[in-house]
C-alpha cells in the first residue's frame, strides 16, 4: 500500500487468536482500529477474527471472541496478526503453519502480537526480517536460532512483517500503522481518544526514543522521526513524510535543517545505515539481505552509501570488527 494515500476500500485485517491469548494485548490491537473507523465515519479497517477450529476462541481470562474457523477463513486479507500467549514456542499446529505460508505466498502481510512472533518464526516466516516478541519468550526463542534478527523493542515493522511485545505495546504499534496509513494528526486523535497521551516509539523502553534523543519538540518533526524509525526497510519519500506529518515538504525540510543542522533525507539515510551497521555487527546476514532490510534497492547502491559514511565497504567493515 502507498503510505501517502488513503485506500479506496477498507483494509482487511485478520486476528488469528490462539486459545489462551491475553485479552489486554488483543484489545490494545483491536480498539485503535475500531476507533479509527468511528472517528473517520466510515470503515477504514475491516477486522475479522479466526480460531484454529470451531467458532470461538477463549482468552486467558475466559473471555470469548466469535470467530471463523481457520479452514474456512481463506486468504482474502491484507494483514493477518497471530495473537498468542501461554507458551507459543511449544505450539505444534502444522495446519496453522501451512495456512500462514499460503497467506505469505498470496502476498498477505503478517504480524505477531505477544508470543505470535514465535509462531511465525516456527513457520519460517521471519527469515531475514527484524522482529520482536514478549520479553518472557525472548531468550528461549533466541536459543533456538542465532540467525533470528530479534530486537528488544516494543514493536518492529520490517517491510511486510509487524511484531510487537504484547501488553499495551499494540497501542503504540497501531498508532504507527494508522499514522502511516492516514497521517500523524489522525493517529493522534485516536491516541487522545484512549487518553494515550504519551505514544511510545518502537525502541522504548530500552533506550530513549529518537525524539528525546535529539531533543525534538515540534509535533511535525516528532511525527516524521517516528515514521522514519518505523520505515527503515521501506523508506518513505520526503513528500510522504511531510504529508503524513501534516505539513508541506518545504516546511518540514526547513524545520528539520533548523533543528538538526542536516537535510532531512540525508539524516534518514544515515538512520538506515546505522541499522545496517547494527545488522553487520550482530548477525551473519548476507550483505545483499542487509541492503534490502535497510531500504536500499540493490547492493551497489547500499555499498556506495555505506562507504561514503564508514570509509569502507560493508563486507570490509564487518571483517574489521567495527563497532
Amino acid at each position: 500500500m502507498d503510505h501517502a494515500t488513503t485506500p479506496d476500500r477498507p483494509l482487511r485485517i485478520g486476528f488469528c487468536l490462539i486459545d489462551g491469548y491475553a485479552l489486554m494485548s488483543t484489545s490494545a490491537a483491536i480498539e485503535p482500529l475500531r476507533a479509527a473507523n468511528l472517528l473517520a465515519g466510515r470503515t477504514l479497517y475491516d477486522m475479522r477474527f479466526i480460531a484454529l477450529s470451531g467458532q470461538v476462541s477463549r482468552s486467558s481470562a475466559g473471555a470469548l471472541f466469535e470467530c471463523v474457523a481457520m479452514n474456512e477463513a481463506g486468504l482474502d486479507f491484507d494483514l493477518v496478526f497471530v495473537v498468542a500467549g501461554g507458551d507459543p514456542l511449544e505450539l505444534r499446529e502444522p495446519a496453522l503453519q501451512a495456512w500462514l505460508r499460503r497467506l505469505d505466498r498470496a502476498g498477505v502481510r503478517l504480524g505477531g502480537i505477544s508470543g505470535g512472533a514465535a509462531i511465525l518464526a516456527g513457520a519460517g516466516l521471519l527469515a531475514n526480517r527484524r522482529f520482536t516478541i514478549h520479553w518472557q519468550h525472548f531468550d528461549a526463542l533466541r536459543a533456538r536460532s542465532a540467525d533470528y534478527l530479534m530486537e528488544r523493542r516494543l514493536f518492529v515493522i520490517d517491510r511486510d512483517r509487524y511484531t510487537c511485545a504484547g501488553g499495551v505495546a499494540p497501542l503504540d504499534m497501531m498508532h504507527a500503522i494508522i499514522a502511516a496509513d492516514h497521517g500523524a494528526d489522525f493517529a493522534r486523535q485516536i491516541s487522545d481518544w484512549f487518553i494515550h497521551t504519551r505514544v511510545r516509539l518502537a525502541d522504548d523502553p530500552q533506550k530513549a526514543g529518537p525524539a528525546e534523543k535529539y531533543g525534538l519538540t515540534h509535533p511535525a518533526l516528532v511525527a516524521a522521526l517516528d515514521l522514519m524509525t518505523n520505515h527503515i526497510a521501506d523508506p518513505l519519500t520526503l513528500a510522504q513524510l511531510a504529508q503524513l506529518a501534516g505539513v508541506g515538504a518545504r516546511q518540514i525540510q526547513r524545520l528539520f535543517v533548523g533543528e538538526m543542522g542536516v537535510p532531512m533525507m540525508r539524516f534518514y539515510r544515515d538512520l538506515r545505515l546505522e541499522k545496517a551497521e547494527e545488522l553487520l555487527r550482530q548477525s551473519a546476514l548476507p550483505v545483499a539481505e542487509i541492503a534490502l532490510a535497510t531500504g536500499f534497492v540493490n547492493v551497489a547502491h547500499f555499498t556506495r552509501a555505506f562507504r561514503e559514511r564508514a570509509g569502507m565497504a560493508p563486507a570490509s567493515w564487518r571483517r574489521a570488527g567495527r563497532g
